[in-house]
């Protein structure tokens, strides 16, 4: 063999066996997912609060675990009324959400959530029969 030809030859085979690893390929990555909500019912809206016009928008953080339930619920912002508040934070704490992932595996993620207090229009029939009790003191 020429000279030149086994040098060519033997800086091939150096290259193909750098190219040749006995590492294993990494895993393919799994793209993130983020929590979504499953199954969020509404508050329940205390008549005479709604009866009264009295609304509002309640901000809660809301910590979702791996599971999908809510492990801790907190005030951000108030609607400026307790019973709303409170109204909003106690149906959150039931409230299931698909769990957010990294790498495949569910984690808990922090999120704020808004719930909003509307008072009916027009007024409901059971309004006027709150207003009526109201009015005769209790």
């Amino acid at each position: 063999m020429k000279p030149y030809l086994l040098s060519a030859s033997l800086c091939l085979a150096a290259l193909l066996g750098a190219c040749t690893s006995s590492e294993q390929p990494a895993a393919p990555a799994v793209a993130p997912t983020e929590v979504a909500a499953v199954q969020t019912p509404p508050p329940d809206y205390p008549p005479e609060l709604a009866c009264a016009g009295v609304g509002g928008k309640s901000v809660l953080k809301v910590v979702v675990g791996p599971e999908g339930a809510p492990t801790n619920v907190s005030l951000v912002a108030s609607s400026g009324n307790g019973q709303l508040d409170e109204a909003a934070a106690a149906r959150v704490r039931e409230w299931k959400f698909k769990a957010a992932t990294r790498n495949g595996q569910p984690v808990s993620t922090t999120i704020q959530v808004p719930v909003s207090f509307n008072p009916p229009q027009p007024k409901p029939d059971e309004c006027f029969a709150i207003e009526e009790r109201m009015r005769r003191g209790g």
